[in-house]
């Protein structure tokens, strides 16, 4: 009998990614493709949803063709996706306006007409969420109803990015419980959604696709689908997760102690819980986990690796050039510069909120500041204060858990950024914890191929899955000699972003 294969994807907010994986747990190969988003001004960003289905298309077919696989021999499907990223369908299921994206911030005042309408503590014990903020899908819907009025009427369904490939793969408007529960319409408690906060919005569940658990098999794959992306109709489309909970399973972060901290576009740790922490969780949001029966908190930040790039962009065109020339990633000619540069940048400190700031400030008007320039600093001194500052982000947020009584003994490094070890080692001696790294670095992938794998049957169960896929690379132990020097340098972090709140 041929051995039969798991693909899973992610739908990230700069690049598609994929990986194929064996029976065995094996990983067989990789593929990823990078798309552009559309800024307007300060606060809008878009992407036209056929994107996200074409670049689906496309790995898919580039997966299958790298590694001679026959399409019958694909057994299941599984995404991981961004969250908050909405889509609105006519009822043909075709989108009506270009997706507006994750860390788009047009909906402010409908944020801000929300949190004089809503009890802070009502919304923290019905969605999990510590606080109204325009990243909430909810603030998008009323922005749409209150902007665009003549498209909110037509609007069939409002979907998030997986949602809307799972329509295009099954005919069928599904979601999971771990990608709705950051709407701001949806009881993490009781799982379904929030009658009440429809009714606020207009909106009714018609509008809204089912929900179901991770790993759950929505059923085979349409014959229009079938053709475009070149799988059998047999292959099985399994619902998976949002991408962080789907890295923390690809991850193995599945119980207590260990938490995984994944660095990309932005910044984001999953904290599994037991329970959910809806009242003392410090300004920390909750929210369901893709493991059946358990929660996750999920401090972040808006912005980590985004900043890396923004700077690689503006001002290290020497440095792509050269890699270019050389074959090089030019993200390793900055972390060279960087690593020559001693702990704490000769003073320079970078606040890294280019488009606001996450958990636990949780203040959208903030930007990003660089502090203690002097003439003897050059290129390389603020690229390490930007890896420095991403650290600190961290190390805010791991105060935050421990205030909360939740312990961290080790972390699981995830995302773009897991691949620099000299930023794995400024994470571990700024925060005092072991970064450990992955052979895999699609650990999104790998968890929705792992959810792919349980709801198809060919695992049992995510325990054992990820005793069989999961499997570590490298640990970065804390150095307490560049511990004792981060420490004050992290207090002027604290110190810096504190006097400047006033100031936006």
């Amino acid at each position: 009998m041929n051995r039969q294969y798991i693909l899973g994807l992610d739908a990230g907010t700069t690049a598609f990614k994929g990986i194929l994986v064996n029976e065995d747990g094996s990983v067989i190969s990789t593929a990823s493709r990078e798309y552009s988003l559309k800024f307007s001004g300060s606060d809008i960003v878009e992407i036209d949803p056929e994107v996200y289905w074409q670049s689906t298309v496309g790995i898919i077919r580039q997966l299958l063709a790298e590694n001679s696989i026959p399409p019958e021999l694909i057994k299941a499907l599984a995404f991981s996706s961004q969250a908050e990223t909405m889509v609105c369908v006519d009822d043909q299921g075709r989108p009506l306006r270009n997706a507006i994206v994750w860390m788009d911030n047009r909906s402010v005042s409908q944020a801000e007409a929300m949190k004089k309408d809503w009890s802070g503590q009502v919304i923290l014990e019905k969605t999990g969420q510590t606080e109204i903020l325009p990243l909430w899908p909810a603030t998008r819907i009323m922005w749409l109803r209150d902007r665009e009025p003549a498209i909110f009427k037509k609007i069939h369904k409002f979907l998030l990015v997986a949602d809307y490939l799972l329509f295009r793969l099954t005919g069928t408007y599904a979601s999971e419980q771990s990608l709705v529960s950051s709407t701001l319409y949806y009881d993490i408690v009781n799982k379904c959604y929030w009658d009440d906060m429809l009714d606020y919005l207009g909106i009714s569940t018609r509008h809204l696709p089912g929900v179901y658990p991770s790993g759950t098999p929505l059923g085979k794959i349409t014959s229009l689908a079938a053709d475009e992306t070149r799988l059998s109709h047999d292959t099985m489309i399994v619902t998976g997760a949002y991408d962080h909970p789907a890295g923390a399973i690809g991850s193995g972060n599945i119980r207590t102690g260990i938490i995984s901290e994944t660095t990309g576009t932005a910044m984001a740790m999953v904290v599994t819980l037991d329970e959910p922490m809806l009242k003392e969780s410090r300004n920390l949001p909750c929210q369901c986990h893709a493991i059946p029966g358990k929660y996750f908190l999920m401090p972040y930040g808006q912005t980590a690796g985004m900043v890396l790039k923004w700077f690689r962009d503006v001002f290290c065109q020497e440095e792509v050039k050269l890699a270019e020339k050389t074959g090089e990633d030019p993200y390793q000619l900055l972390g060279s510069l960087a690593e020559k540069i001693s702990p704490g940048a000769e003073g320079l400190i970078m606040l890294p909120h280019l488009m606001g700031a996450g958990s636990p400030e949780f203040d959208m008007h903030v930007k990003g500041v660089f502090a203690g320039i002097s003439p003897g600093l050059g290129k390389a001194h603020f690229i390490r204060a930007i890896l420095e500052s991403v650290a600190f982000m961290v190390r805010r947020n791991i105060e935050s858990l421990r205030e909360s009584g939740i312990s961290v003994s080790e972390i699981r490094a995830l995302g773009g950024g897991a691949r620099s070890s000299l930023w794995n080692q400024i994470k571990a001696d700024v925060t005092g914890v072991p970064y450990v790294t992955l052979e895999s670095a699609e650990s999104a992938c790998l968890g929705a191929a792992i959810l792919a794998g349980t709801g198809s049957g060919t695992w049992p169960d995510i325990r054992q899955a990820c005793t069989r896929v999961v499997k570590i690379k490298d640990r970065f132990l804390p150095d307490p000699a560049k511990s004792a020097v981060y420490d004050p340098v992290y207090s002027r972090y604290i110190s810096l972003y504190d006097h400047l709140c006033g100031y936006w």
